[in-house]
């Protein structure tokens, strides 16, 4: 009997059962799981944290169909009607996320979207910007005079109006409404750990395995290795301040976002009689700088430079992941079987792009005419740029990862070493073996600092006190246990027992089954290893 029957003889458990299975509550997930509600579906919805933990209800709030300088680039090298169909998918929506916010009660504002030029250097991207948001049917202008509520330089502009500012995380929990009053399911605290193509189909997770005719992983990164996702895209972090601002303060009313480096995203935020300024940027690629803390206070000593009444700040961060031929990834999951779909590759617009990826998905699950944007995308090609920028970027990673080995081979021994102060974390070895050493909240923990997908040697991000993968933007906390990206298990921790004994037991758990990470072969789609 093949591993396949085997699969398919197991008996459906009635209460894990659904007719889609959703893993991840983020816009994506949460958007899907109230389309496919909607349309009388049985959804449960699984997520190793809660509604909106990461990124859908950690940015800026800007709900928008002009990005920064993201049309001029996508056309820089791709045809009219690709810009034109990604645009169009994103007022797509941009009109469900209206939609969905007047049936939660979710807040919103509408206001102007400025991608701006902050020197004249940045001029020639607001044009090109112009242009490209033009020809795809956005009645974009070009702007000199700015409004007087704008204290930071700004040398010209593109504008858009009737653009959305709205709280992210009020939008999470107003959508985990809707699937709770739609008759969905949401389990929290269950990490996905794999994906088995039978029918049904199974997701084995933390607190046991779902089954479901059809599965839509919405987790930011694939965590299926199927198609070697995490290959094509590149995560990358944001940082973002929110100031208390006095009443009488002048803030922008409009969206603003430069185009040239480095980046800067304003926009203010009204709650009730309180008044926030939230600034954003220090845009970097996930464990491959050396310090995310200076980054940090560059992008807060911008803000108090132009608002100088601006206090207690408070900082978060935001990943989201770029594919390398720059418009998301949406649809099946190659060697599913037909009842596996995906989403990825937002480049830090995932409010619209996620909603846009829930109607497509929700489409073809249901068997309802694809939209037309939803066919051209579906049928884009790779340019020889995207090669490039593929390429390009593993040249960069491999590189990077090879002095990390190298240096990570070189540090001092482990038990040679004193502990790290307050904040700060240190690579270093038992063996050939790195381990990460941290001390946060007054403790300190070590950890191995190999990845746990594929290898690469973590790096400390001393903002967020994380290890970060610089190769596919993992992130582990400084206990190790994973928050993000296609890792799957937790970094083994090496503070209590000898990491080589540590690994030995990890190893033989495993291979005696009494472990739960998953198991590749057969009808599974095996995820990261």
């Amino acid at each position: 009997m093949t591993s396949i029957q085997r699969e398919r003889s197991v008996p459906i458990d009635p209460e894990r059962h659904a007719d889609v299975v959703v893993v991840g509550a983020g816009i994506t997930g949460l958007s899907t799981a109230i389309m496919l509600l909607d349309a009388g579906r049985r959804v449960t919805v699984i997520e190793q944290d809660v509604p909106g933990a990461l990124a859908s209800g950690r940015n800026t709030g800007k709900a928008t169909l002009l990005q920064g300088n993201r049309l001029a680039v996508i056309r820089r090298g791709h045809p009219a009607g690709l810009v034109r169909a990604y645009v169009d998918a994103n007022r797509a929506g941009q009109q469900w996320l209206r939609r969905a916010c007047e049936r939660a009660g979710v807040e919103m504002r509408e206001a102007t979207a400025y991608s701006y030029a902050q020197t004249v250097d940045g001029i020639d991207a607001v044009d090109a910007e112009v242009r490209a948001g033009r020809e795809a049917g956005l009645p974009v202008r070009r702007v000199t005079e700015i409004p007087d509520d704008v204290p930071f330089p700004v040398a010209g502009a593109a504008a858009l109006e009737g653009q959305l500012a709205l709280d992210p995380a009020e939008l999470m929990r107003g959508l985990a409404e809707l699937v709770a009053a739609g008759g969905g399911r949401i389990v929290t605290g269950a990490r996905a750990l794999g994906v088995t193509a039978s029918s049904p189909a199974k997701v084995r997770t933390s607190v046991g395995t779902f089954t479901a005719e059809q599965v839509v992983i919405a987790t930011g990164a694939p965590m299926l290795n199927r198609g070697l996702y995490w290959a094509k895209t590149g995560g990358s972090r944001s940082m973002l301040v929110s100031f208390e601002m006095p009443a009488e303060a002048a803030l922008p009313d409009g969206l603003y976002l430069s185009v040239d480096q480095p980046t800067r995203s304003i926009r203010r935020d009204d709650r009730g009689d309180a008044t926030r300024l939230i600034v954003g940027g220090a845009n970097h690629r996930t464990g491959r700088v050396p310090s995310t803390r200076e980054l940090l206070d560059e992008l807060v000593g911008w803000a108090q430079t132009w608002w100088p009444d601006a206090t207690d700040p408070v900082h978060w961060a935001a990943q989201d992941y770029q594919s390398h031929n720059l418009i998301p990834f949406v649809g099946r999951m190659p060697r599913g079987r037909g009842r596996v779909w995906f989403a990825t590759g937002y480049a830090k617009w995932g409010l619209t792009n996620g909603s846009a990826a829930g109607i497509r998905i929700a489409h073809e699950i249901l068997g309802a005419r694809r939209p037309d944007w939803g066919r051209v995308i579906g049928s884009r090609f790779t340019t020889p740029g995207d090669f490039g920028r593929g390429i390009a970027d593993g040249a960069r990673v491999g590189a990077f990862l090879t002095r990390r080995w190298v240096r990570a081979l070189r540090a001092p021994v482990a038990d040679a070493a004193p502990p790290p102060p307050e904040g700060v974390g240190v690579v270093l070895r038992r063996g050939t073996h790195p381990v990460g050493v941290s001390t946060v909240g007054g403790e300190t923990c070590e950890v191995s600092a190999v990845c746990t997908h594929l290898g690469g040697v973590l790096n400390w991000n001393d903002a967020e006190c994380t290890w970060d993968c610089p190769l596919h933007a993992s992130r582990f906390d400084h206990r190790g246990n994973r928050i993000e990206g296609p890792a799957l298990r937790d970094l083994e921790r090496a503070d209590a027992t000898p990491l080589d004994e540590v690994l030995r037991a990890g190893a033989a758990e495993r291979a005696a089954g009494g472990s739960d990470r998953p198991a590749s072969g057969g009808a599974a789609d095996a995820p990261g290893a």
